[in-house]
């Protein structure tokens, strides 16, 4: 009988790599979340030009819908609490 002269199996690089991308995705998404609070907060604050502010928040919402960070109901909530504040400064 024939026996192989490695019968280890190879350690493969996945598991390495998925952590390395799980990584920079947990960051990304850390980053794209703070900014979006950022948004949201500066927005019920207000400022010089309330319209312009909301309406940054709303567009960061959509992003974080887009990338998958929010949920699209959450979303919808934010964007609808948002809306309502935008129509009572107009």
């Amino acid at each position: 009988m024939a026996t192989a002269k490695n019968s280890a199996p190879k350690k493969r690089p996945t598991p390495e790599k998925r952590d390395k991308t799980n990584k920079l995705r947990a960051a990304r998404n850390k980053a794209t979340r703070s900014a979006l609070k950022t948004a949201i907060k500066k927005a019920y604050i207000g400022g010089t030009d309330r319209t312009a502010v909301i309406r940054y928040a709303i567009k960061r919402v959509d992003q974080a819908c887009a990338k998958g960070i929010l949920h699209k109901n959450n979303a919808a909530r934010k964007k609808s609490q948002l809306m309502k504040l935008l129509n009572k400064a107009s």
